[in-house]
Order: C-alpha cells, then sequence, then structure tokens
C-alpha cells in the first residue's frame, strides 16, 4: 500500500511522516502514484548553506563532502543542524499510472516542496559543483509524492532564474495576503491609517519579492533592512522599497529603532527573511500592537520568538511562513515579470554566484 504523503518511503524512525525521518528510501522504483523527476540542480535553502559555509570555513570541497554524505546518509537532504534542505529542478523521468500530479514525461519542473521530505539520490558525486553557492549542479533523481507539488518551468525565464524564484515564492504570496487584509480592514473602517511593512533582509531573494509583493498589496510604506552598506546601496538603486534601513537585525534596540525611524512608526507588518539566528526579539520589538510578525527564516527559534512576545508584553500576531500558499508559484514569478527592481536583484545574485 503506497501511502499519498510518502509513508511508505519512511525507513527510520517508523510511523514518521517523510520531512521528521532520519532516513527514506530513495529507490528509483516508482509506486503507482509518485514520479521520478531526473535532477539537473538542487536550491540549497540560505540558512542550511550558511551554516556548511560556516562550519567549514568557506572550504568549498569540505561543503560538497558534507552535502553528499548527509544525502547518501538520509535519502534525502535535510541539514541536520538546521532542519532544512531546498528544492530543485529537473525532468520527468517517469510517471505513474495513478499519480494525480498531472505531470508528463519529458517536461522540465521545479519542486515545490521541501528536499528535507524527498527522496533523492546524488549519480554524479556534484562534481560540478565548487561548494560555494546555494545552487547545485547535479545528476540524480528524486521521487514526488501523490501530495507533494510542482511546476512546470516557464519557457521564457532562465531555468537558474526560476529555481531561485520558486525557492521563495512562498514569501511574497503570504505576505501579500497578510497585508492586504490590514488594508482592506482598514478601508472598511473608515481608518486613514497608512499599512506600514517591515522586511529585514530586504536587500535577499525572499525579501525583495516581499517588498514588491507588500507594495502591490497597498501597503503605503515599506523599509527593508539590510545588514551592510553594499546591500543598502543595491536595494536603494532598484527602488523596491520606500526607504532602505541599514542595521544587524540580531540586534534589537538597533532594529527596531531602525524601522521606527524609517517608517515613522512601529511596523504593522513585519515580514523576516533572513538567514541567521538571533533576529526574533528584534523583530518583535519593531512590531506595533495588533500587528503581525511573518517568519520565513529557517534559522528562527520560535520558542525564542513566543517566549520573546511574552517578555515583551508585546501584543502581535506571529505567523510561520511554510512556503506553500494557493498560487504562490505563479505569484512569485510574476513579481519577477513585472518588477524591473526585483529581477535587477535575483540576476545580480545569480551572476555573483
Amino acid at each position: 500500500m503506497t501511502s499519498p504523503v510518502g509513508l511508505h518511503r519512511v525507513v527510520e524512525p517508523a510511523g514518521v511522516l517523510p520531512q521528521a525521518a532520519w532516513r527514506l528510501d530513495a529507490s528509483p522504483e516508482i509506486a503507482p502514484n509518485e514520479v521520478r523527476i531526473r535532477v539537473e540542480r538542487l536550491n540549497l535553502d540560505a540558512a542550511s548553506f550558511r551554516q556548511l559555509w560556516e562550519k567549514h570555513g568557506g572550504d568549498g570541497d569540505a561543503v560538497r563532502a558534507e552535502v553528499l554524505e548527509i544525502v547518501s546518509a538520509r535519502g534525502k537532504m535535510q541539514n541536520p543542524v538546521t532542519g532544512s534542505g531546498g528544492m530543485l529542478i529537473g525532468t520527468v523521468e517517469e510517471a505513474g499510472r495513478r499519480s494525480p500530479l498531472g505531470l508528463r514525461v519529458g517536461q522540465r519542473v521545479a519542486t515545490l516542496v521541501s528536499l528535507t521530505l524527498t527522496p533523492l539520490t546524488i549519480l554524479d558525486g556534484l562534481a560540478r559543483w565548487d561548494g560555494r553557492s546555494e545552487q547545485v549542479p547535479c545528476d540524480g533523481y528524486a521521487i514526488l509524492f501523490a501530495r507533494s507539488i510542482a511546476a512546470v518551468l516557464p519557457a521564457d525565464l532562465d531555468p537558474q532564474l526560476s529555481l531561485a524564484v520558486l525557492d521563495v515564492c512562498g514569501a511574497p504570496a503570504l505576505t501579500a495576503r497578510v497585508v492586504s487584509r490590514y488594508v482592506v480592514e482598514r478601508e472598511r473602517a473608515g481608518d486613514p491609517t497608512p499599512v506600514r511593512v517591515a522586511v529585514i533582509g530586504g536587500a535577499g531573494k525572499s525579501g525583495s519579492l516581499s517588498l514588491a509583493a507588500a507594495r502591490r498589496a497597498g501597503a503605503a510604506r515599506t523599509v527593508g533592512v539590510v545588514p551592510v552598506v553594499a546591500e543598502r546601496d543595491a536595494l536603494t538603486a532598484v527602488g523596491l522599497a520606500d526607504a532602505v534601513a541599514l542595521a544587524d537585525a540580531r540586534d534589537p534596540v538597533a532594529l527596531s529603532t531602525a524601522v521606527t525611524t524609517a517608517l515613522e512608526a512601529p511596523a504593522d507588518v513585519t515580514v523576516v527573511c533572513v538567514d541567521v539566528p538571533g533576529c526574533e526579539h528584534g523583530a518583535v520589538l519593531a512590531t506595533a500592537d495588533g500587528g503581525t510578525v511573518v517568519f520565513f527564516s529557517m534559522a528562527t527559534s520560535f520558542a525564542a520568538a513566543a517566549l520573546g512576545a511574552e517578555g515583551l508584553a508585546a501584543d502581535v500576531t506571529m505567523l510561520v511562513g511554510n512556503g506553500y500558499v494557493p498560487g504562490h508559484a505563479e505569484f512569485a514569478l510574476g513579481l519577477l515579470r513585472s518588477e524591473p527592481g526585483v529581477r535587477a536583484l535575483f540576476e545580480a545574485r545569480l551572476a555573483a554566484d
């Protein structure tokens, strides 16, 4: 009996879902409701790659070796420290006759589910990857379940660009949903108070998309917070935010001061898109009572966020960005196509990698 959520692929421990499993069965033979993808490129999530990079002191060979070791041992790519993985692109190699995903052999697709729950085998030893970038060219195969999600890659965009966008497509979609609710509620109440949005890590992939999404959803004023001058200048140049603030998100007072100064008030919605730990308290402190903090970073400690809000007597709603909102892939790709600033930042990032 094959499970639509992949329980039959769990090797250990028994009884858990694939994401929580220590090891998966990544054998290539598919069940009638599965799909096998021939993998051409992985995209490691930012928190996982940063942890590996810092652990090995920037030694790309050591990073590559550890990624290979993880995938070999676990049958999936799940960083044991951060618990996170990433996603991939590839070509449909075989589709089971009962798969509900609607995928056809030969289609190039991006998986919209995490590598932490995707059975994965690497065949080429990552010979084409230098271990120095989040995007990992490779040859291998991966298995999708009946409850997995995948998007056919658009013909008008470079696959690497599509992969970079789709890796974080849940962030702008949820940001737009949250911001639009504040806008609608104030309009209905006849409240002229502008909706203010802060994006921590505004020059990154999820951050730049979230800034564009917030503006499109009706935010009256936005601020992107970045840690270094180069990112401040890059974000300022593309005009995605009404203001750009320079602050270390791990310094709660500095972050709160930067946000409230730029917005002339605390943020109604604060979106956390950084890939380093220790940013929870600053995000809460920067958010108005009755506001919402959306955590998209896999480096977030949710215990620190909850206890920090309690300790600050902060009346804020905290949301975990789970990476899925209906229509998220199309929404993010639409932002890339229609917002020159977003595209400029993404292309510059890919060129640097």
